[in-house]
């Protein structure tokens, strides 16, 4: 838990300093590949975690892995590396990726359902989300068959459940409470 407030707030401080900078989609564009890079590496999730390997070989890595990145995010590796929190880079990528998107009135709704969404189905949810929640909104549709029925939306924080699973469960908990 702690982490993450950790990674909001040096996300937030990137995010300002970009703002300020004019430079918030390049670094957007940085913090993107770097959540692409280090989620698709356990290589490079065990180099940042390991107690073992010096900051600067760490720092050097990144570097040349992120070479093309904007100073901003340069900063970003030097100042998590300083304050031995690379760990958490990431994270903060991430979190810098949802707060540029708010800050720019758009979000992404992901919705997992048990079978593909149809373009009819996908545009009611698409404008049942922007009313609910005033943002342009693009949609991320992940099947799991595992739900069985219904479906189970995500945008930013809220999540609602309406899931054949999540409802068996729900019922399954009242019946081993009632007995």
């Amino acid at each position: 838990m702690s982490d993450s407030r950790a990674a909001v707030r040096y996300a937030k401080a990137v995010l300002d300093l970009a703002v300020e900078k004019k430079a918030a989609d390049a670094v957007e564009k940085d913090m993107r590949s770097i959540v692409a890079t280090v989620s698709g590496s356990k290589e490079l999730q065990d180099l940042l975690k390991s107690p073992v390997v010096k900051a600067e070989i760490k720092n050097g890595a990144l570097k040349a892995v992120f070479e093309g990145a904007s100073e901003i995010t340069k900063g970003l590796i030097d100042t998590l590396t300083s304050n031995k929190r690379v760990a958490l880079l990431g994270e903060v990528a991430l979190k810098y990726i949802i707060l540029n998107e708010d800050l720019k009135g758009e979000g992404v709704a992901h919705v997992t359902t048990a079978v593909a969404l149809t373009p009819e189905l996908e545009k009611k949810v698409l404008d049942q989300v922007a009313r609910l929640t005033g943002n342009k909104v693009t949609i991320e549709n992940k099947v799991d068959g595992s739900i069985i029925g219904g479906f189970v939306l995500r945008v930013g924080d809220l999540q609602y459940d309406a899931s054949i699973a999540n409802k068996l469960n729900n019922l399954k908990l009242e019946f081993t409470n009632s007995l």
